[in-house]
């Protein structure tokens, strides 16, 4: 398989996995509704959590083949958001820095701009790059 994107790292995937009841590993690989219904039915009550473990590998490759790849790291922004979101750093890492001060100061708006970016950041990501890029040909 020709692989032109290594957007998602599957050791991470796997890192998530551990946490996979809450949904974190579908988040990660760009999946936020079944994310979503993992992190609020403990992973389909547990079953789903251990399909998952086998199904890790073909989430990676979607997320691969997704997702454009570039400067940013989807990895770092994901863990900036997972420990650090409510200070904004992954904003602060995408360059948004006016959207990084207003999560600073109002702790990731007040949680409500924390979920908001677990469901979008692979796009963010991903159009961070697709616009860095276009920039890059223009220059």
């Amino acid at each position: 398989m020709d692989r032109y994107n290594n957007t998602h790292s599957l050791f991470v995937g796997y890192v998530l996995w551990i946490f996979g009841f809450l949904g974190a590993h579908r988040f990660y690989f760009g999946r936020p509704i079944s994310g979503t219904i993992y992190l609020f039915t403990l992973g389909l009550l547990g079953i789903g959590w251990i399909v998952d473990l086998f199904l890790m590998p073909s989430l990676e490759r979607s997320a691969d083949r997704r997702y454009a790849s570039g400067e940013l790291s989807y990895t770092i922004a994901w863990v900036l958001l997972t420990f650090l979101g409510i200070f904004g750093l992954h904003r602060f890492y995408q360059r948004k820095i006016g959207t990084g001060i207003v999560y600073l100061l109002t702790l990731g708006l007040f949680f409500i701009g924390i979920i908001y970016d677990w469901w979008t950041l692979n796009e963010q990501i991903s159009a961070g790059n697709l616009e860095r890029d276009a920039r890059y040909f223009r220059d």
